[in-house]
């Protein structure tokens, strides 16, 4: 799908106190420099228009979060969201920043360890073989992963892309360094899976058509089998 190009994005963005603009540069200092706290950091790679983000941010407090999404289209519209949200006290959302930018620099911009936990929902299938490597369930991507994830941490991954989904599954299963901890195909029929489970715009849409949705989260192999 072609993404409708809006001029406004990059002035909203460039003037949103919610956007990094040096992310880069912030490498090993996102705590201190800010959030300026010591909490954990999760983040959302593709988060598309940012329900998911934005309800983990009010419902966890004591959690910082990062939104990183590759098209300034897309995430004008968590912006505009976040705008619109005066119910939202400011207080409230000061553990919620967002970065436009391609995936493929996450460690570039975070340092080892610097991540706790990372959420990849409903992320672009790139459907065709010679394009593997661009998903972000692929070997290269576990890697960049492996580098900035906190020992202990975990990735969650939902989809209603069944391929997309055992593809994935795949990935981890012939990995040295990943293992799966919970897998379900049908997240909303699973009790223990579901539970506290919040949908994203995506997800709200394929499950109102009866899509069921996959879910797995992945772990180091040498980290406790157990999820957070």
């Amino acid at each position: 799908m072609r993404l409708r190009n809006i001029p406004r994005a990059g002035k909203v963005l460039e003037e949103s106190i919610y956007v990094i603009k040096n992310e880069a540069a912030l490498r090993g200092k996102w705590k201190e420099e800010v959030f300026q706290n010591d909490s954990p950091i999760h983040i959302e790679i593709g988060m598309g228009k940012g329900q998911f983000l934005l309800s983990l941010a009010r419902q966890n407090p004591n959690i910082n979060y990062i939104g990183i999404e590759r098209y300034s289209s897309v995430l004008l519209r968590a912006i505009e969201k976040l705008s619109a949200s005066s119910c939202i006290p400011d207080e409230e959302r000061r553990n919620l920043r967002f970065i436009c930018m391609d995936a493929a620099d996450i460690d570039i911009v975070f340092a080892p360890q610097e991540i706790d936990r990372i959420y990849l929902n409903f992320s672009d299938p790139w459907p065709k073989a010679r394009h593997a490597r661009r998903r972000l369930t692929s070997p290269e991507y576990f890697t960049r992963y492996d580098h900035i994830l906190q020992s202990g941490g975990q990735i969650e991954f939902k989809t209603d892309n069944k391929s997309l989904f055992d593809y994935s599954a795949n990935v981890l299963n012939a990995s040295d360094t990943w293992q799966i901890s919970a897998l379900t195909w049908d997240l909303h029929r699973d009790s223990v899976m579901n539970k506290e489970n919040i949908m994203t715009e995506y997800e709200e849409k394929f499950s109102s058509m009866n899509n069921p949705i996959c879910k797995l989260i992945a772990k180091r192999k040498s980290d406790p089998v157990s999820c957070i």
